[in-house]
């Protein structure tokens, strides 16, 4: 492996804060990731990194010796982008995130066919319905629902994406179904919640501009399919985005209810880092999906 190669795996592995993690990105296992890491070290003559059996951390020097790696990286990165984009074949990684009902419905199936097309672009999805620092995790396509807080990052808008409250027939016989906002108090809701997640409340469209409800339930998860699935095992009431449960409405496996007071649309739309704007080959797939994603919209 040549000393750039050793580098990307130094970086990654600071990034991601472990030799297997790092390894694993790069798609190298934790034994190689460790000898290139003592590759560099043997190179130079120091330690870079202080290792116990539980943690991870960067010497003084090998802090420093990042910063350095990581702008050789980026430099190195922007040069193969600028020569991809005269020789108009896009080459490289793109790594990709999205919410996982998102990722597994909408984004999923765009990969195949760009790869198809693009044959010397290899794609990394990686999907997580919580917050994923872009930059730290090096992510050059950030699709997202919700309202962007990082003005660091390039927002591109690809549509509206409404937001229904649903429930089972079966359960709606059982506990009755709501007529107002007010009365979703005495329901049992299906949260998605997780550590520093914000979605304590369920915003609602009402006559006279937004209504927040404190609603509660006995149970939550970091994860919408799961919400779905609960939804439709008669568990409770999800607040879900409608191209996720459309076929269930569709069906009658599920209802709307509160149409009159809807949640509140979120933006669906992709997110860039400023530094991986001229990358042609991430451009070229930001522009097919948000082509073909106006489509499920």
């Amino acid at each position: 492996m040549s000393y750039l190669e050793s580098l990307r795996v130094f970086v990654r592995v600071i990034e991601l804060g472990s030799i297997t993690a790092g390894g694993r990105d790069l798609r190298l296992s934790p034994a190689v990731a460790s000898n290139r890491i003592k590759d560099l070290e043997n190179r130079f003559g120091v330690r870079l990194l202080n290792r116990t059996t539980r943690k991870l951390t960067a010497t003084e020097i090998g802090r420093a010796f990042y910063d350095h790696a990581r702008r050789v990286i980026d430099t190195l990165d922007e040069a193969e982008a600028m020569v991809s984009s005269f020789s108009g074949k896009p080459q490289g990684v793109i790594r990709l995130t999205a919410p996982l009902g998102l990722g597994r419905r909408l984004i999923a199936p765009l990969i195949p066919p760009f790869c198809a097309e693009n044959p010397g672009v290899d794609i990394r999805l990686r999907l997580s319905d919580r917050n994923v620092n872009i930059v730290e995790d090096a992510i050059d396509l950030a699709f997202f629902l919700g309202e962007p807080a990082d003005s660091a990052l390039k927002w591109r808008k690809i549509a509206d994406a409404p937001r229904v409250l649903v429930a089972s027939p079966e359960y709606l016989a059982q506990h009755g179904t709501p007529t107002t906002p007010d009365e979703l108090v005495g329901h049992n809701c299906l949260l998605l919640r997780y550590p520093r997640s914000p979605e304590f409340f369920w915003v609602l469209q009402a006559a006279d501009g937004p209504q927040k409800m404190m609603v509660n339930g006995r149970f939550d998860t970091d994860d919408g399919d799961v919400l779905r699935q609960w939804a439709l095992d008669s568990q409770g009431i999800a607040n879900r985005p409608l191209y996720e449960v459309a076929d269930d409405l569709k069906e009658g496996r599920l209802v709307q209810l509160l149409p009159d007071t809807p949640p509140i649309s979120a933006q669906f739309g992709c997110l860039t880092p400023h530094r991986r704007l001229q990358d042609p080959k991430v451009r070229m797939f930001a522009d097919f999906a948000v082509r073909e994603l106006k489509k499920a919209f």
